[in-house]
C-alpha cells in the first residue's frame, strides 16, 4: 500500500511537471491567459478569434520587415565603437544666445534632431516586432513568425557584426554637457517585452537551445551593468518616473534570468517608491511638474502597472498595495481617472494633446484586478474612439 502511495505520487508530480512544461512562457500575460485565448479560439468565439486575426493582421506586417542594429547609425559614440547605443535627450535644444554652447533643456518640446541618431528607432521597431511575431507564434504554430523572431533577435542581440553592447553609456547625451546620462535608459525600457514573450517561440526550431543560451548571455551582461554602473545606480536613484521605471527592467530581467529571489528582494525598494512618488491623494507630484503633466501621470502609472504584473510572478502583490496613509496604485489611478477622461478639468500643464489611447490600456489592465463598473464604463466609452484590442486580447476579462 506504503508502494503504491508513492507511486501515485510519483505519477502525479511528473504530470504536472509535464503542464507546467508546456505552459506557455511570458513575464507580462499570464500563461492562463494565453491559453484561454487559445482555447477560445478553438471554439470559434467570434470576438476572441477577431482580436487574435488582428494580431495576426499587425504581426505580418513584420515579416518582410528589414532587421535593425544600432550600427547602421551614421554617428560614432564617444567610445570610438558603432556597437554602443547613443541617442540624444529628446528635450534639449540649441542656445539661442549661445548657439555653440551647450544645449538648454526646453520640457516636453521634442527636438526633431533626436531622430538623425537612428538607435533609439532600432529598439522601439525590434522590440515592438519581436513582441508581436512571438505572439502570432504561439497563437498560429506559423514557423515564419518564430524565424522572423529569431532573426530579429539575432541581428540586434546577437550576431557579432551588427549586435549592440550591454550597455546604454551613451543614451540620452545632452550635447556640450555630457556623452550619455542614466536618464536615458528609459529607452530601453521595451527590453522587457523581448525577455516576457521571447519564450513563446521555444520549441520552434527557428529558436535553438544555443540561441537561448546567447540571449540569456547578453541580458546577463546587461543586467550586471545596470546593477554596478554609474548610469544604472543614477536611474534606480531616479524618484519620478524614471525609477520606477529603471525597476520594470531589473524585475523583468531578473526573471527572465531565473533571478526569483533577488526579484523578491528587489520589490522591497520597487514597493517603497510608493510613499515617494505619491500624495495621500493619488496625486503623483514630480509628474504634475512636467509641462506634459497629464501624459507623465499616465506614464508613470503605466511603469507601476508593469511593475505590478511583473511582480505577480514571485507572489508580490503591488496591485493592492497600499501605506498606511491610503498611498497606492489604485488611489494614483483612481485620482487620475476622471481627468484622463475629460469628466474633470485639468488644472496642471499640458502642452500637447494628451493620448487617450494610453490611459485605454491602463483602463483594461484596471479591470482585470479591481471590481468596479466605473472601469467597464470608461472602456465602452473609450473604445468607441480608439479600440485597443491587443490589450483586450492579453488582460481583457
Amino acid at each position: 500500500m506504503k508502494f503504491k502511495s508513492i507511486a501515485i505520487v510519483i505519477l502525479f508530480s511528473l504530470v504536472f511537471s509535464v503542464i507546467d512544461a508546456q505552459k506557455p512562457k511570458s513575464f507580462l500575460v499570464k500563461p492562463e491567459r494565453l491559453i484561454q485565448v487559445k482555447n477560445k479560439v478553438k471554439v470559434g468565439d467570434a470576438q476572441t478569434k477577431a482580436w487574435v486575426n488582428h494580431l495576426v493582421k499587425d504581426a505580418n506586417k513584420y515579416l518582410t520587415a528589414k532587421a535593425e542594429s544600432v550600427t547602421d547609425k551614421k554617428q560614432v559614440p564617444a567610445s570610438g565603437d558603432k556597437h554602443d547605443y547613443m541617442s540624444l535627450a529628446p528635450y534639449y535644444w540649441p542656445d539661442p544666445s549661445n548657439p555653440s554652447g551647450p544645449y538648454i533643456r526646453k520640457d516636453g518640446q521634442k527636438n526633431p534632431e533626436i531622430n538623425d541618431y537612428s538607435d533609439h528607432k532600432a529598439i522601439d521597431n525590434t522590440t515592438k516586432a519581436v513582441k508581436y511575431l512571438c505572439l502570432a507564434y504561439y497563437f498560429t504554430n506559423d514557423e515564419a513568425y518564430a524565424k522572423k523572431a529569431s532573426e530579429l533577435v539575432h541581428v540586434f542581440f546577437l550576431d557579432a557584426a551588427t549586435k549592440m553592447n550591454p550597455n546604454m553609456k551613451f543614451a540620452q547625451a545632452i550635447k556640450g554637457v555630457n556623452d550619455g546620462r542614466g536618464t536615458g535608459i528609459l529607452d530601453s525600457r521595451a527590453f522587457v517585452d523581448v525577455v516576457s514573450f521571447i519564450g513563446l517561440i521555444d520549441g520552434s526550431k527557428a529558436w535553438t537551445n544555443t540561441d537561448k543560451d546567447a540571449l540569456k548571455a547578453w541580458f546577463s551582461e546587461y543586467y550586471d551593468w545596470l546593477s554596478n554602473s554609474k548610469n544604472g545606480i543614477d536611474e534606480r536613484n531616479a524618484k519620478n518616473n524614471h525609477g520606477i521605471w529603471f525597476d520594470t527592467q531589473m524585475l523583468g530581467i531578473g526573471l527572465y534570468l531565473g533571478k526569483e529571489d533577488a526579484v523578491k528582494e528587489y520589490l522591497k525598494s520597487t514597493i517603497a517608491r510608493v510613499d515617494v512618488q505619491q500624495e495621500t491623494d493619488g496625486r503623483q507630484p514630480l509628474e504634475l511638474v512636467r509641462t506634459a503633466a497629464l501624459s507623465y501621470s499616465t506614464f508613470c502609472l503605466d511603469a507601476w502597472f508593469t511593475a505590478a504584473t511583473l511582480a505577480e510572478n514571485v507572489g508580490v502583490d503591488i496591485w493592492n498595495y497600499k501605506t498606511k496613509d491610503g498611498k497606492g496604485i489604485k488611489t494614483a489611478f483612481d485620482w487620475l481617472l476622471p481627468y484622463a477622461m475629460g469628466d474633470k478639468a485639468w488644472t496642471y500643464p499640458q502642452i500637447h494633446d494628451y493620448k487617450k489611447g494610453d490611459f485605454l490600456a491602463l483602463l483594461i489592465k484596471t479591470s482585470n484586478h479591481y471590481n468596479d463598473n466605473i472601469y467597464i464604463t470608461s472602456i465602452d466609452k473609450l473604445q468607441t474612439e480608439k479600440e485597443d484590442y491587443l490589450n483586450q486580447l492579453l488582460y481583457g476579462r
